[in-house]
């Protein structure tokens, strides 16, 4: 077999404008050269240097061999220090410089067949905000969201409850605000909150709430909050909220006599997340796949209630069980419009049969791993649901 190497040379040169870079609200950004010049390994690739110049920290210089890759650090250039703007993420600190507000617009491939955006397109976008949140605070460490104190300790977040309401949901190309925050909940455990409102009309379309505790990533098992991570992340934390949250609705256990379920689901490795187990909003996915699509097609989520139990693996093989309660009937408020007493469905563009009551079914939901012996909970969760009736609000 004959060998042979060669001699290769190129410049990549990638510059930022000079403008803004006297603004201490937009993130820095720094000159990146990649030099390849070297004879050819038995891998066929040649060394290559990357010179990273940055605007206030002078050059920094990487070089790495044989492996054709662009280092992380280059391609993400995480901040290391507080951020109050980001162009590119549309994203702001505010609530003097803790919360975080991001602007988004829903896009075609996030809204479903009644043409606004899925219950997990939201709940996507709220993970992507409180993602942002962390990578604006300049304690992002290598992690899915894991500060520098969590990476040093092995820690990672895991969500133990969520809820959330939904009022109204976005249509397609329609621009909206999501601000989150943070604040404490208990000794060792984060509350997390999320509001969603129009960002031309300023309605609220939904808000959550959430709470997070750590695990250890190798142990798999619950942690205590280290004081080096709670010194990083309490001075974020703000006291308010976006739900009250329903402590005392107890979310009963299912059975195998649940009116309908739903077995051998199986997960794919699309719905594995960075720390190798399935996505939560995989598991809303499978809870609705379990209620008939006649009552889907008919009534539209308004809440949602999730108590996680275990992590599920690739491995797994998941049940889910789902039964309907019996329907709640809400009376409508009265609101004043012009000296008139009008109901909100009427506003709705409901009409006058919408104005004496509203309906509201719920279903309990179970999500757990078979076993031979005994099933393992994943998930307990109770959904509320409203009856369509327009998909814009106050349209007519």
């Amino acid at each position: 077999m004959a060998s042979f190497s060669y001699l290769s040379c190129y410049t990549i040169t990638c510059s930022s404008g000079s403008k803004n870079q006297q603004d201490p609200h937009k993130q820095q950004r720094g000159n990146i050269k990649i030099s390849t010049c070297g004879a050819s390994s038995a891998s066929g690739l040649p060394t290559t240097k990357v010179e990273a110049v940055g605007h206030k920290n002078g050059t920094i210089r990487t070089t790495f061999a044989e492996n054709g890759h662009i280092p992380e650090k280059v391609r993400q250039n995480i901040p290391t220090k507080k951020q109050f703007a980001d162009p590119h993420r549309q994203g702001l600190i505010i609530e003097e410089g803790v919360a975080y507000r991001q602007t988004v617009v829903i896009r075609s491939y996030e809204i479903g067949p009644d043409k606004t955006a899925t219950i997990e397109s939201i709940l996507n976008l709220l993970q992507e905000t409180a993602l942002n949140h962390v990578w604006m605070s300049g304690l992002l460490g290598d992690g899915f969201g894991a500060t520098h104190g969590m990476m040093r300790n092995n820690l990672i977040w895991v969500v133990s409850r969520m809820q959330v309401e939904v009022d109204h949901y976005p249509i397609w190309g329609e621009v909206m605000e999501i601000d989150t925050w943070v604040g404490a909940s208990g000794k060792n455990g984060m509350r997390r909150d999320w509001l969603l409102r129009g960002h031309a009309t300023g309605l609220v379309f939904a808000r959550a709430t959430s709470t997070w505790v750590m695990m250890n990533k190798q142990t798999r098992r619950l942690s205590k909050m280290p004081e080096e991570v709670r010194s990083e992340i309490s001075p974020w934390f703000i006291e308010k909220q976006a739900v009250k949250e329903d402590v005392n609705e107890k979310i009963e256990k299912l059975d195998n006599k649940a009116k309908y379920v739903n077995s051998d689901l199986k997960p794919k490795r699309s719905d594995l997340d960075m720390n190798q187990h399935v996505n939560n909003v995989k598991y809303v996915r499978w809870m609705l796949e379990t209620i008939p699509d006649h009552f889907m097609e008919d009534h539209q989520l308004s809440g949602l209630i999730l108590e996680y139990r275990r992590e599920c693996g690739s491995s797994d093989v998941v049940q889910s069980l789902c039964e309907p309660q019996e329907e709640v009937i809400i009376k409508d408020r009265i609101q004043v419009l012009n000296g008139f007493s009008v109901a909100p469905t009427i506003l709705q563009g409901n009409g006058l049969l919408g104005c004496f009551e509203e309906r509201q079914s719920k279903y309990t939901h179970l999500l757990q791993v078979k076993g031979e012996a005994k099933s393992e909970e994943i998930v307990r969760g109770r959904t509320s649901w409203k009856k369509k009736l327009s998909n814009m609000p106050f349209s007519t």
